[in-house]
């Protein structure tokens, strides 16, 4: 991986504060800017866009120095597509954010452009992940991983076998695709079903023969051709769409999200976990999340709605990212240890009271009659 890159500030960025190992100086904490900037990463010989927004204080840092918060977006998701409101509120709180485009997505080079590969992502997510720890200021062995519906899985995995990893969010988590394959069934024809699987099989095929891809939506009303067409998708994934985003996708998506990798994986992970579920998701299957929260001994929090709902403008948003943010001050707060003089008094006192019991007992006189003694 290349040494990182930090790019000059431009309209709305501003440069990260110097910063060396460690908690910050008290003049640093002063100047310490929260506009996200792009901190580019090399993942497969490409160039990924990173997006770091610098912790508001310290009062998380360590003499390691500061936890960091890697995270990214689901299916064809940029960072300008909702996931700023979650990285500065974590920075908010005293953890270093840095929220990353994937190769060929968003601000990120890499061609072809809109093909979803679950392999090339979680490298990506792995070369974030080593970018991050990289930052100025920040503590390597305190990373946490916050990922959404497709990215909610690869945190998974992941975690399941990377050191560094101190906690997981995974929020409205896709982590079985043939739960998800089930759960569609539901909510769509079988002739839709058929035709989506036809394109996808199309679509890699024309890519083998070097055609490139067949593309299609990402997100279309209901019964057009596109990824997601569920009522109410269009609106909603338009509602969180940044510039860089685009209506695109190769259609052989829907032969990527067949994997059970992340729910396998979910066994083998030792950090805490806490894993986010719409109850009334169409999209992720909640009975599938839940099955790798039990895997995973995770904590678990469950909102009333559907996969979009934990999205800014959304009404379970606000406390999706409070449970978060007290997930995190419970399990990145350091401990102090005891001041041993605090409890200086505790041996005298008891050393005092054995005393005085022997004492009395050495005067003490029984009476079986009473059962009880007497002086």
């Amino acid at each position: 991986m290349r040494a990182l890159e930090h790019t000059p500030p431009t309209s709305g960025s501003l440069r990260s504060s110097p910063s060396g190992s460690g908690a910050s100086t008290d003049h640093e904490h002063r100047h310490r800017h929260r506009d996200p900037h792009e901190v580019a990463f090399e993942s497969g010989g490409t160039r990924c866009a990173g997006f770091h927004i610098p912790a508001a204080h310290d009062e998380l840092g360590t003499a390691a120095g500061r936890p960091v918060v890697v995270l990214a977006h689901g299916l064809a998701g940029t960072v300008d597509s909702g996931l700023v409101p979650f990285a500065s509120a974590f920075a908010a709180a005293g953890v270093e954010a840095f929220a990353f485009d994937y190769r060929g997505f968003g601000a990120s080079e890499g061609t072809p452009r809109q093909v979803v590969s679950t392999r090339a992502q979680v490298e990506d997510w792995r070369a974030a992940v080593r970018a991050a720890a990289q930052l100025p200021g920040v503590d390597p062995q305190r990373i946490v991983l916050w990922g959404v519906s497709l990215a909610g899985g690869h945190v998974l995995r992941i975690a399941a076998d990377t050191e560094g990893i101190a906690a997981v969010i995974s929020v409205v988590p896709m982590v079985d695709g043939m739960a998800a394959a089930k759960h569609a069934l539901p909510h769509h024809s079988v002739g839709q079903l058929v035709r989506s699987s036809l394109t996808g099989i199309g679509s890699r095929l024309s890519t083998k023969v070097g055609r490139g891809p067949v593309m299609m939506p990402v997100v279309a009303h209901p019964g057009q051709p596109g990824a997601l067409t569920l009522s109410g998708a269009y609106e909603d994934y338009l509602s969180i769409a940044g510039p860089t985003w685009r209506n695109e996708v190769a259609a052989d998506v829907s032969l990527e999200l067949g994997t059970k990798a992340p729910l396998e994986a979910a066994a083998q992970i030792t950090c805490p976990v806490l894993v986010q579920v719409a109850d009334f998701d169409r999209s992720a299957p909640p009975q599938a999340s839940m099955a790798a929260a039990v895997r995973a001994r995770a904590e678990v929090r469950h909102y009333p709605g559907d996969h979009f709902d934990v999205f800014p403008g959304k009404p379970w948003h606000q406390p999706a990212v409070e449970h978060a943010l007290h997930f995190l001050r419970r399990h990145l707060t350091p401990t102090t240890p005891p001041d041993p003089r605090t409890f200086s008094w505790i041996a005298p006192t008891f050393s005092w009271i054995a005393r005085t019991r022997g004492s009395r007992h050495d005067d003490a006189t029984f009476h079986p009659a009473r059962g009880s003694c007497g002086v």
